[in-house]
């Protein structure tokens, strides 16, 4: 706890000392800093639209834009830590917090956010926040949210004799037996594509898996809680109520759902635009969103919490300026403003008390759902583990394995992953 305090205090000072040079250089001095953003994909592309303002705002700083391909963002982030060549500010994923926390290359940002009248924590969802803290410190503020939902067709689960979508894992499996008999053949209650790894993770945080053990050392995979939902899973497969395909065999999944191949599709916010543009008028007013169902009744079923942050890195030189561009992007106008521009989902609920959003009958659901999301462990390896639940779950579905046998070479796969994570844990004792 004394080097804790210590280290806070000294960061502290540090921030101090970068406010009082950067005050000196926006009101008294012809220097300005200029900050290196990088953003991902089309956002990184979307955020130039926010810094004139910025700009203006702060005539001292100017903010170089970056826009990354999210298929190369990983590698050149990793390359420009190993070559002293980090920007100031990125957008990241927040699943690859953890590990850029553990290279040391992001700034804790616990007593910047104390002192901001920008960034409130009670405003953000409580799972969204929580994937930026590792270890009791915070190395990122949430700059849009994503989960999973089901999308369904109403019209179908209306035929099959339901009004509602289902809200308990035993009402939504009688619903699914319901629809199978009701559809016929070549059609299915539900699509859940063999080589996504979303789907059978959700559902094992619902049955209150934490996936890892130990502080993330071991894997968890034959404690009961996640037995009970790679079986619920594997079980829906058996019960032929979905087809054992991957995505990459399905030509177009607008095109089946609006042709009512399947009823229901675990999905994320980008498919709300997507469904909009992409289904036939007829069909339009035929779909909904609902939060998943959850193992037991009167609990909600939690998801996913995903997304992406906002992290400022620990060799910026300019980290008082950097936090001015991460509060400028925080707040929710701007919020709203970058919510118009890309259909991302804001992490602040204030922001969705905006007509666009509370009026939004398809992004209902989402709002509904981010009240109980769940982060990955928060471990490096976390994507690489989920990848791996995926096999599990196709030799399983495929018959090539039993569960306890699926569950058993899970376990030792994982614990092989993480053979290093344990060394450098023994190593700090």
């Amino acid at each position: 706890m004394i080097e804790k305090h210590r280290n806070e205090l000294l960061w502290r000072g540090v921030f101090l000392s970068l406010v009082g040079a950067a005050a000196c250089s926006d009101t008294g001095g012809s220097d300005t800093v200029t900050l290196r953003f990088w953003g991902m994909g089309r956002e990184g592309q979307v955020v130039e639209e926010l810094i004139p303002a910025f700009e203006r705002d702060n005539p001292g700083i100017r903010v170089e834009v970056q826009q990354i391909p999210w298929t190369a963002a990983h590698e050149k982030l990793l390359t420009a830590y190993v070559g002293d060549a980090t920007p100031d500010v990125a957008q990241l994923g927040n699943t690859w917090v953890p590990e850029f926390v553990a290279l040391d290359a992001l700034a804790p940002l616990d007593t910047l956010v104390r002192t901001s009248d920008v960034v409130r924590l009670d405003d953000y969802f409580p799972g969204i926040w929580d994937t930026n803290v590792i270890e009791e410190a915070l190395y990122g503020v949430p700059w849009y949210v994503d989960t999973r939902v089901i999308f369904y067709r109403t019209d179908i689960l209306r035929r099959a004799g339901y009004d509602e979508p289902p809200r308990t894992w035993a009402e939504w499996l009688e619903a699914m037996r319901a629809l199978r008999a009701q559809m016929g053949a070549g059609r299915w209650p539900i699509l859940l594509p063999t080589n996504e790894w979303p789907q059978p993770v959700v559902l094992a945080m619902q049955a209150g898996s934490p996936l890892l053990r130990d502080g993330g050392q071991f894997g968890a995979f034959r404690e009961p809680q996640f037995r009970q939902a790679f079986a619920f899973y594997v079980e829906i497969f058996r019960q032929n109520l979905a087809p054992a395909v991957a995505s990459t065999q399905i030509s177009n999944v607008y095109d089946e759902f609006g042709r009512g191949t399947f009823a229901m599709y675990i999905t994320g916010p980008w498919d709300i635009g997507e469904f909009r543009r992409r289904l036939p008028d007829s069909v339009q007013g035929l779909w909904a969103t609902a939060p998943m169902p959850g193992p037991r009744a009167g609990e909600p079923g939690a998801s996913l919490a995903g997304g992406a942050s906002l992290v400022v890195f620990r060799d910026s030189d300019h980290q008082a300026a950097a936090w001015k561009l991460v509060e400028y992007l925080s707040a929710p106008e701007q919020q709203r403003r970058f919510y118009e521009l890309t259909g991302n989902l804001p992490p602040r609920r204030s922001v969705w008390e905006d007509p666009s959003l509370s009026g939004d009958r398809h992004a209902r659901a989402f709002y509904e759902q981010l009240q109980h999301v769940v982060p990955l462990p928060k471990v490096p390896e976390a994507e690489q583990i989920a990848i791996r639940i995926t096999e599990a779950v196709e030799q399983a579905v495929r018959g090539r394995a039993t569960i306890e046998e699926a569950l058993a070479a899970l376990d030792r796969d994982v614990d092989r992953m993480l053979e290093k994570r344990r060394w450098m844990l023994a190593r700090e004792e």
